[in-house]
């Protein structure tokens, strides 16, 4: 695999991130990726606003132990390549390109931990490769399209408020400013945490990610995204792998997903948490228990 060289952080971010870095073609655009680690391949996927810094707790707890974190920045956020135009994220074109990092790296059997979403675009990207021997680690996510009569939470139906949420979302770096406001711990996402966060996000021209990707949740059964979540739920339902799902209950966004995701995983190990949303930030050490015991099972 080609490896670019990955961009320069200061020093006070390299420091959080003490890890190897590279980028990623991965069909026209350019993925960033953080490894640590050598043994079973442990692909970390993150959600919205965040990016693969989410897991670096995560990864301490895992440092010295025989498994290779793989922790790649959604396109768009994080220190992947940005594009301009909102059209191009679409679930689909998120598959496509985790797809292509999984095609890469070339993963043979790999832990996947997914994280809001990262879930759908890890397990579109898992369909796509059923050659591919997974262990599913679930935090956070959905795993499939809404139920009939859903109604959208208060935070995605402000982002397709005109004007009012391009202002919140380009000009006031929100979420990633109020990221905290989702964790049982408010205290967990503040000081250098929070900084690391805004720091990727901070030009307003390349910030187009977290408004397009808050859009990419459905509003009603035509929108584009009920297809390819639609197949995720199809893998999940079929998938009879080694499984696990660590949950925070203090999560306002994803909390109450939690039944609809253990009655399509009922054979999943389940860790309840007193966690928010972000519960990477949180309950690092569970989450990493549970992938060592996914990875001794693949």
């Amino acid at each position: 695999m080609d490896r670019l060289i990955a961009p320069k952080l200061p020093r006070w971010l390299e420091r959080m991130v003490p890890f190897r870095r590279y980028r990623v073609d991965v069909g026209g655009v350019c993925m960033h990726v953080m490894e640590q680690g050598e043994g079973v391949p442990v692909l970390m996927l993150h959600g919205n606003p965040s990016w693969g810094f989410l897991y670096r707790k995560v990864a301490a707890e895992l440092a010295g132990q025989p498994v290779r974190c793989i922790m790649p920045d959604l396109i768009g956020l994080g220190f992947s390549d940005k594009p301009e135009g909102a059209s191009a994220h679409t679930l689909e074109q998120h598959i496509a390109w985790m797809s292509a990092l999984v095609e890469e790296l070339a993963l043979e059997r790999a832990v996947v931990a997914l994280q809001d979403w990262g879930g759908p675009i890890g397990l579109g990207a898992l369909a796509a490769h059923p050659e591919l021997r997974a262990a599913l680690l679930v935090t956070n996510t959905v795993v499939g399209p809404p139920k009939p009569g859903f109604r959208a939470t208060t935070f995605h139906r402000f982002a397709r408020l005109p004007i009012v949420s391009e202002l919140a979302f380009r000009a006031l770096s929100f979420p990633q400013c109020a990221m905290t406001f989702a964790q049982g711990d408010k205290w967990s996402i503040t000081g250098s945490a929070l900084r690391g966060y805004l720091y990727p996000l901070r030009s307003r021209a390349h910030n187009v990610a977290p408004l397009a990707l808050a859009r990419m949740v459905p509003n009603d059964f035509s929108h584009p995204s009920i297809a390819p979540l639609e197949r995720c739920l199809a893998y999940v339902e079929a998938f009879d792998g080694p499984s696990e799902i660590v949950w925070g209950d203090r999560d306002p966004v994803l909390g109450r997903v939690l039944p609809f995701v253990t009655s399509r995983m009922p054979r999943a190990r389940v860790t309840r948490t007193a966690a928010g949303h972000f519960l990477q930030e949180e309950v690092p050490g569970e989450i990493a228990a549970a992938i060592l015991r996914l990875a001794a099972a693949l």
